[in-house]
């Protein structure tokens, strides 16, 4: 990251400077156009779209700077040089340290520690379980995100209306599109377009190939069910790079799946590794690591928030910031709290919570049911590289007509899945025995130079309803490493979603049947509200501020100068990933923030 990585201008106090004229400075030199809370997703969205309409843009990151290239310490990191087997970090530490963060099963390993917080440090408190998987620092879960995106169609913005579920949205589909268009070119998402209502098509670098145990399947399963659609995932990796896109800095994907470490290609999209990085080539962009927001600041007599009070991470010392436009882009939960914290007499309850709504409605989705299978037929094949992506089967419930409605539940889900062999490190254990490997030495290495089975699996990704009393509140009884308040969390799906796992289970193994694979098994895991890591609706958008936090440009109906543009903002959750989502919030809300603020409204 270039200068504007440092922690924001140095102020030198002189010894006999009138006090007042010393705080006016100060005031002076801590006040901008816009203030960006949050350097994630949508944060880096924010900060580019209004650094490029000209404004001088503050982002404030509570977490420390993670520069491209230079702050992904395992990027390159080979296997053998692991200090524990595969990277899997002791019991003990994912205990005293990562309790949370380790819940997925995954994505914590000794190459990506650096880039989740540690729990013993963040705590909350889970009424009920909630797996908050987080990262603070520059750039956020943009360096950690599964990078599947994939557009809200037209029956996700009206099926609340339709349904009589939660609110409406106060948008439809065609006020997002050529956000999503315009989002998707300069991310750069390949894909493929199939001309499917229920996932819209967009603007696409050519698809990833499906291997041959993929190929079969979409041909078999779609011959038997014309209407479960097989694509390749829609991915945010770059496969044809644009002049833009390389002019950033950024290249084609190398199929490494070391994603997770950050990208030192930038070939997946990352704030880091292009929209701060555009920002702060208009030379209008601060950023400012380590730097808690606690509240915002609002002026009673203009009627608007004039800024943002910060903690310093280092210091420990308070201090203000002010501008025009404040974007919380903190994630769901953070922002909320932001929103929870700032009281005031104006807002008692917290900070536009006149509707009651505010860290109400949580959603996520959820996850860990579906179906596997194996593939021998297909022994002689094999692929190469480490495609960092799966296939994808749209949703095919509940779309509008009487072939695909269900009478047990509202809604939908997609699947997620794909097919490959067990490599090197696949377990030997004889079956049945007690865990000894299959021979050692030369016998063992013998056995793993051979590539292992077939398998094929599908995930799904089902849609979690907005239910009032699913919410988050703070908690003053805990504090935090800082003193802060923290939170404490209420979510649990309910038999809605407790009816569609039955069904995506069944269907999955049902697909998997027709293409002819061996021994399908269906399977449930389980599921904890958080563990699909896409926290949203806290701060819902509306069309009645009796009912809703946020207007159909993401301000907040009671001080028009905030916007809030990350999953708070989600007033329903669909079934897809929801960052191009946010992405085109974001970039729609910042055209809005700028035209306003040159009509004087802001």
């Amino acid at each position: 990251m270039p200068p504007s990585g440092g922690r924001g201008p140095i102020r030198r106090v002189e010894w006999g400077v009138n006090m007042a004229n010393l705080n006016g400075r100060t005031r002076l030199e801590n006040t901008y156009d816009a203030i960006v809370v949050g350097s994630g997703i949508t944060g880096g969205w924010a900060a580019k779209e209004l650094t490029q309409k000209g404004l001088k843009t503050l982002v404030l990151e509570r977490g420390p700077m993670v520069r491209h290239l230079e702050d992904y310490p395992t990027a390159t990191t080979d296997p053998w040089q692991a200090k524990y087997p595969q990277g899997q970090l002791p019991p003990e530490e994912l205990n005293a340290h990562y309790a949370v963060q380790k819940r997925t099963g995954y994505t914590l390993t000794e190459h990506t520690q650096h880039f989740f917080v540690r729990d013993d440090q963040n705590p909350y408190t889970e009424e009920s379980r909630y797996d908050w998987i987080r990262g603070y620092h520059v750039g956020g879960r943009s360096l950690t995100w599964g990078r599947q995106s994939y557009r809200h169609s037209p029956i996700d913005f009206e099926a609340n209306a339709r349904e009589g579920i939660g609110v409406d949205w106060p948008i439809r589909y065609e006020d997002l599109a050529p956000w999503y268009d315009y989002v998707e070119r300069f991310i750069g998402v390949s894909g493929q377009n199939e001309g499917l209502a229920q996932l819209p098509d967009g603007q696409y670098q050519p698809p990833m190939a499906m291997n041959c145990v993929e190929k079969a399947f979409k041909a078999k399963s779609e011959a038997r069910f014309p209407e479960r659609r097989i694509t390749m995932g829609r991915t945010a990796h770059l496969t044809e790079p644009t002049e833009e896109q390389l002019s950033l800095g950024r290249t084609k994907c190398q199929y490494r799946n070391l994603c997770i470490r950050g990208c030192p290609f930038g070939a997946y999209f990352s704030s880091n590794s292009a929209s701060l990085v555009a920002a702060d080539r208009t030379g209008n962009l601060v950023i400012r690591p380590g730097s808690i927001v606690t509240s915002l600041i609002y002026d009673e007599k203009a009627g608007r928030a004039s800024g943002v009070r910060i903690l310093d991470a280092e210091t420990r010392q308070e201090e203000e910031f002010y501008a025009d436009v404040v974007f919380l882009c903190a994630s769901a939960f953070n922002s909320a709290w932001i929103l929870m914290n700032s009281t005031s007499s104006r807002f008692p309850n917290g900070f536009g919570n006149a509707s009651d709504q505010l860290g109400r409605n949580v959603m996520d989705h959820h996850l860990g049911v579906g179906a596997s299978g194996e593939a021998p037929e297909f022994a002689d094949t094999y692929y190469s590289g480490r495609r960092p992506n799966g296939i994808y089967v749209p949703r095919f419930r509940n779309l509008g007509d009487a072939a695909t409605q269900r009478s047990d539940y509202l809604r939908g889900f997609g699947y997620q899945g794909g097919a490959s062999r067990s490599g090197w490190d696949r377990d030997l254990t004889k079956p049945g025995a007690t865990p000894a490997p299959r021979g050692f030495g030369a016998e063992r290495k013998a056995a793993l130079s051979q590539p292992g089975p077939w398998v094929i699996g599908l995930g799904g990704f089902g849609e979690i309803l907005p239910y009032a009393d699913n919410r988050i509140t703070l908690n003053h009884e805990v504090r935090d490493q800082f003193g802060l308040p923290t939170l404490s969390m209420n979510v649990t799906i309910r038999e809605n979603e407790i009816a569609m796992r039955r069904d995506m289970q069944t269907a999955a193994a049902e697909m998997l049947e027709a293409a002819g694979f061996k021994n399908v098994q269906g399977r449930d895991s389980g599921y904890a509200p958080g563990l699909g890591i896409h926290e949203m609706g806290t701060a819902r958008m509306g069309r009645d501020p009796k009912t809703s936090v946020l207007n159909a440009h993401n301000q907040v109906h009671e001080c028009k100068n905030v916007y809030v543009t990350d999953g708070a903002a989600m007033t329903s959750a669909s079934c897809v990933n929801p960052s191009l989502t946010y992405m085109a919030l974001t970039a729609r809300a910042a055209d809005h923030a700028v035209q306003a603020r040159k009509r004087g409204e802001l």
